[in-house]
């Protein structure tokens, strides 16, 4: 809390309200053995300016790290008004609305938050979120299994270009429910799926099939070709977005002649700070069809008896706590602060907003790649088109040159050599609209000059 508005008259005057004397009277019920009078090695009371000057100064102890690292959670500027808005006292404790009739604020903003994601995913609809990316794709691939119901088998073809941690967790929740996660592997040249890697599964059945865009090396999957194969055979096709992207990429309901069936994915790049690994929270989007094998909850909006608009929980599988294997889900949690806090920041920024970030993201990340490109000792490990993230190669161990940048304070990226151990040299990068054409120069000069050693 960064202010106590209590005076002391204020907590007399309250104290007296109920028949206290002291604030230590409200624990009494404590036995007086446990109550010490004073910690060991605590040092004396520090004014608000002393404490504040002291964080400071150890905060620069770490220094001023330019960070290029993405892999699945993004740097990227965030309004002040977001978290200002998001902990205020109604949105900082609000959780799961189980009374609509006392929680009509969290539910509309529930309401809204759902209609943004539905339209940058151009999905029908879209649940009140989960966890985090990774459990939203073991979702999605359990309710792809269950919605499939032409299809008995329960394999589902996933590429080795989606999140390691996203593949990770995903086989970890559905491996003992009898569904089989197949690799597809990638090409090497290009870092994406080619559609004719699929054609070795033409005659056998297929539940679904997973769909990365962009992919976890930052190149742009050929997803209409896929999503119309995957359809072709009956099967469905999950789609793992940053939705960020979708504010530049084809939204995943459009790809291929019938679009995705399924859309997930990880909402920190909207209005979410790195904040060292969380919390964050997954999105989870579907065609109307499928909507009764969605996970979690869905907020919908309706009129009372006198006809003024309201917000109720549409979907609420409240019984599945004790339908056991029959539930639709047991991760039906909403993250409702992270939510509330990209609803407000996607509000603010708008459609056109969101764009350019997006553009400025791109634009950032082809010019630190084109070149590093350049560098004696460096080339872009794909080629094709990529969005904010891309493959770097270098002709030594990526561990030292990622120690090196980190003595000049940059974080210089996700090394692929212990996930990846075909591309031990190579190196994940990110940019966002954080980085500014000096950040850029630094990166480059720093790179320069620890290749030419």
């Amino acid at each position: 809390m960064p202010f106590i508005p209590h005076t002391e008259e204020d907590i007399r005057s309250m104290l007296a309200v109920i028949g206290v004397d002291t604030i230590e009277s409200l624990f009494d019920e404590i036995p007086e053995k446990l109550k010490i009078d004073e910690l060991s090695g605590v040092p004396e009371a520090a004014s608000e300016m002393e404490i504040s000057r002291l964080m400071h100064e150890r905060a620069t102890r770490d220094g001023l790290q330019q960070c290029f690292i993405g892999a699945g959670a993004y740097e990227h500027h965030i309004p002040a008004a977001v978290w200002q808005i998001a902990t205020r006292g109604e949105y900082y404790s609000a959780y799961t609305p189980y009374q609509a009739e006392a929680s009509q604020g969290t539910l509309q903003l529930i309401y809204e938050y759902q209609t943004m994601m539905a339209g940058l995913t151009a999905m029908d609809v879209s649940n009140a979120s989960l966890y985090d990316g990774a459990s939203a794709l073991a979702e999605a691939a359990l309710m792809a299994v269950r919605a499939n119901r032409k299809i008995k088998s329960g394999r589902i073809l996933v590429p080795e270009t989606v999140h390691l941690v996203y593949r990770a967790c995903t086989t970890t929740i559905v491996k003992n429910q009898n569904i089989e996660l197949v690799n597809l592997p990638y090409c090497p040249e290009r870092g994406i799926t080619l559609p004719e890697t699929l054609q070795q599964y033409a005659d056998e059945e297929v539940a679904a099939v997973v769909i990365q865009q962009p992919n976890f090396f930052g190149g742009l999957e050929e997803v209409d070709q896929i999503t119309d194969w995957a359809h072709a055979k009956g099967a469905l096709v999950i789609a793992v977005n940053n939705p960020l992207s979708l504010s530049l990429l084809k939204p995943p309901g459009h790809w291929g002649s019938h679009g995705a069936d399924i859309a997930c994915g990880d909402g920190q790049p909207l209005g979410v700070p790195l904040a060292g690994g969380g919390p964050y929270y997954g999105f989870l989007c579907c065609k109307q069809e499928y909507v009764r094998q969605m996970p979690g909850r869905i907020v919908g909006r309706t009129v009372d008896l006198n006809g003024d608009p309201g917000f109720v929980l549409t979907l609420q599988a409240r019984e599945q706590h004790i339908r056991r294997s029959k539930a639709t889900s047991n991760i039906c949690t909403n993250q409702g602060l992270v939510v509330t806090a990209s609803t407000i920041y996607m509000a603010i920024m708008g459609p056109e907003g969101l764009r350019r970030v997006a553009l400025q993201s791109h634009s950032a990340a082809r010019e630190l790649v084109t070149r590093l490109a350049r560098i004696p000792g460096v080339r872009q490990a794909f080629s094709g088109s990529f969005f904010h993230e891309c493959v770097i190669q270098f002709e030594r161990p990526v561990a030292e040159v990622l120690q090196r940048l980190a003595a000049k304070n940059i974080l210089g990226g996700f090394s692929l050599a212990d996930t990846y151990p075909e591309l031990e040299n190579a190196l994940l990068l990110c940019v966002t609209e954080t980085k500014t054409p000096a950040d850029i120069d630094h990166y480059c000069e720093a790179l320069t000059s620890i290749l030419s050693d």
